[in-house]
């Protein structure tokens, strides 16, 4: 409304009362945390899940400090690899059969313990085979980030864009785990004592459990029929699966020991977040897309990226060169696994999740410990450089593998 000469006269106005303005569409990632008791659950399962990049490098800086010997430090760290990989998908059947919370915390109790044991052993200077012993005890710790699924696979059954998120946003919770927990550690045993990072994981770990399962509203029931199900293995698919997480860990452990032999310094832990900090980013942008790819495109884009850094560190030698090829290569790994953990969920049958997804970390793990051995035989024998050929033929299997299995694979 204006005046002009006196006279009255009405201006339409196209502003919009704020009574029918319409309200912002929220993002997927706020919707994912309107439910209640989801925060709570993820702060405390972030507590418990930040420990497990912190524990091998606490063990090797602990044990080579004390001892003097990083093949000691080496032989303990893979001692407990492999009994996490016999004893953790037990553990997940428990978890399925009996209830996050009646198994996880006593479970967790055991393994901090053993963690303390390792660490009171070699304060005291303890007999080696002791340090094996308590070190294998840690294999008790439950599947956190498979615990944190689950969870969400139960309040989200029927939103399958909801649970599309909710993977996403795991996994970039692991990358980050994967990022800070190492740099953690190896500040707190330089800063503080030997054993301080091992003493943080341990109360991490213990305290972030004890959270996670307090939050009860949130927890999925136990399916009556769990305990008479068929094995996860026994699905068909599952095992092509498996392997095919197999050689994905290949090409986690070979890109790891290669970088850390290419850039040899302290700058290797940087470079090696760089790459994780681009997974995920990935992982969160590809949360918000709404739905996933399938498997057989993620791993042909994980074979095209993973042969990035072969190509920079061979014909350039230049260490910000391969961190930046690092940093893009890591984009395809996030939306990988996403895809490949949502494929986990489809074929686990009912109330066996944990289980199923224990199942895949443990191949993962197992990949992870091949891809090590792999690049670090290359590095030593072809150069640094060429160690990278390792990653990009392992995801290169990887694709071969998900092709060949095409039928049995959804």
């Amino acid at each position: 409304m204006a005046t002009t000469g006196g006279t009255l006269v009405l201006v339409p106005s196209f502003e919009e009362p704020r009574s029918t303005r319409r309200p912002r569409t929220p993002g997927p990632y706020t919707r994912l945390f309107r439910v209640p008791g989801a925060r709570a659950f993820t702060f405390g399962n972030l507590l418990a899940r930040l420990p497990m990049g912190m524990f091998t490098v606490s063990a090797v800086i602990m044990i080579a400090g004390e001892r003097g010997s990083y093949a000691l430090a080496g032989a303990v760290t893979a001692t407990g690899l492999a009994a996490t990989a016999l004893v953790a998908p037990w553990t997940a059947r428990l978890v399925d059969r009996h209830g996050q919370a009646r198994v996880a915390v006593p479970a967790t109790v055991l393994a901090v313990l053993g963690s303390l044991a390792l660490l009171l052993c070699v304060h005291v200077g303890a007999p080696d085979w002791t340090l094996f012993a308590s070190y294998a005890a840690t294999a008790t710790t439950p599947n956190t980030g498979g615990m944190s699924r689950a969870r969400w696979a139960h309040l989200y059954r029927g939103d399958p864009a909801a649970l599309h998120t909710a993977n996403s946003f795991e996994q970039a919770v692991d990358e980050l785990c994967f990022m800070v927990g190492p740099v953690l550690a190896a500040f707190l045993c330089s800063a503080l004592f030997p054993e301080a990072g091992t003493l943080a994981g341990a109360v991490l770990l213990l305290t972030g459990m004890l959270l996670f399962a307090a939050q009860r509203s949130t927890e999925p029931p136990v399916a009556a029929r769990a305990a008479r199900s068929r094995s996860p293995l026994r699905v068909p698919g599952m095992r092509a699966l498996l392997v095919v997480f197999l050689a994905t860990g290949t090409v986690f452990g070979a890109m790891e020991v290669t970088t850390i032999a290419f850039v040899d310094g302290p700058a290797a832990g940087l470079v090696l977040a760089l790459q994780a900090a681009g997974s995920g980013l990935a992982g969160l942008a590809y949360g918000r897309a709404g739905r996933s790819a399938s498997l057989r495109t993620c791993l042909a884009a994980m074979t095209a990226l993973m042969a990035l850094p072969l190509f920079v560190a061979a014909g350039t030698g230049s260490q910000p060169a391969v961190a930046t090829a690092l940093l893009i290569a890591g984009m395809a790994t996030a939306p990988t696994m996403v895809t490949g953990m949502a494929t986990v969920q489809r074929l686990t049958p009912e109330g066996r999740l944990n289980e199923g997804m224990t199942l895949a970390v443990t191949a993962l793990l197992g990949g992870i410990a091949a891809g090590s051995a792999l690049g670090g035989w290359t590095v030593e024998h072809a150069g640094a450089a060429y160690g990278y050929a390792v990653p990009a033929a392992a995801a290169g299997c990887a694709l071969l593998l998900a092709t060949m299995t095409k039928a049995r694979l959804p």
